[in-house]
């Protein structure tokens, strides 16, 4: 359950239920297991109903793992360390370079995947490499009955983690697809990314860089998008260690036209820079409590937009 209020100009303060996510999880065998993840989420009228994951994965062993299905696609640190479900995240919401619904990266991803560690020793090597469909025609969907130009999307992703330094990852992922976001015209898409994460609780270090590239293969004109992350968190060494405050740091900046977002000529997305600073009550181990207050521009020369947001999330 969510509560939202804002100075922003025409904007509706309020309750809002939020999503519900159900987990499906089985071992078909020894090596062969399956995992699903639907999502219930609020609309003005009725409810949307989403199959957010659904994988079939096949562990020969620890350096080798194969699956095949709908994913969260690993470009990004966020995207598949915290997914639905928000008591899962330190913060009410998630970067708006990853929030679900946005265009900025592929949040999903359907086809097959390989996965495991790298032999390296200490230094904790790891490893992601998968192929399959790319965006559907509304770019902030995956191809889930199909790969609208017929072109397959693939990403690799390295990561370290060092069995000296428990909690740190230091990571970078890249990821290539073709759009076509108008009949004729198609684009060149490479997203390169980098993470450096320190997750111990005490502190917390989440920072994330992301670069969309976007090449018109008619003109060869290039586009790119910038978006990064910093985000502090720090778990209190009293009361039973519920209380976490946190901040966070968001920058997005995009061109004043970018032909494969904003193909009808009318720029559809600002550039976006802001902040965030909350504090999170964990009520029990299965349920907690945040409160955040967010100042953010969207736009340049647009005035900075100030809001109150509460939460409450569980599991179980």
């Amino acid at each position: 359950m969510d509560f939202s209020a804002t100075d922003q100009k025409g904007s509706v303060s309020g309750f809002n239920l939020g999503q519900f996510v159900l987990h499906f999880a089985s071992p078909l065998s020894e090596k062969v297991r399956f995992f699903g993840e639907l999502s219930f989420t609020a609309q003005p009228n009725t409810y949307d109903l989403n199959v957010e994951r659904t994988i079939i994965r096949y562990d020969y062993n620890d350096y080798f793992k194969l699956s095949f299905g709908k994913y969260h696609t690993p470009i990004s640190y966020w995207n598949t360390a915290f997914h639905h479900g928000a008591w899962l995240q330190t913060t009410i919401s998630r970067p708006q370079m990853v929030k679900f619904g946005g265009t900025d990266i592929p949040i999903h991803f359907v086809g097959l995947q390989a996965e495991g560690n790298v032999p390296s020793g200490g230094l904790g090597l790891g490893y992601n490499v998968g192929m399959g469909n790319g965006r559907s025609s509304n770019f902030a969907k995956s191809g889930d009955s199909g790969d609208v130009n017929n072109n397959r999307a693939w990403f690799a992703n390295l990561y370290a983690r060092p069995a000296r330094l428990y909690g740190l990852q230091v990571g970078g992922s890249f990821y290539r697809d073709k759009l076509t976001p108008q009949t004729g015209i198609n684009f060149d898409e490479w997203i390169a990314s980098a993470n450096l994460v320190w997750d111990k609780q005490r502190p917390e270090l989440l920072a994330e860089y992301v670069n969309v590239h976007h090449q018109n293969l008619q003109t060869s004109q290039t586009f790119n998008t910038t978006n990064c992350y910093v985000q502090l968190a720090y778990r209190l060494p009293w009361q039973e260690n519920k209380w976490k405050p946190y901040y966070r740091f968001e920058y997005i900046h995009r061109p004043n036209i970018e032909p494969v977002w904003d193909y009808t000529g009318t720029a559809t997305v600002a550039d976006l820079v802001g902040s965030l600073v909350g504090v999170r009550y964990d009520i029990t181990n299965y349920a907690a409590f945040k409160g955040e207050y967010r100042n953010f521009r969207q736009g340049a020369g647009e005035p900075r937009v100030n809001g109150a947001f509460f939460q409450t999330a569980f599991t179980f």
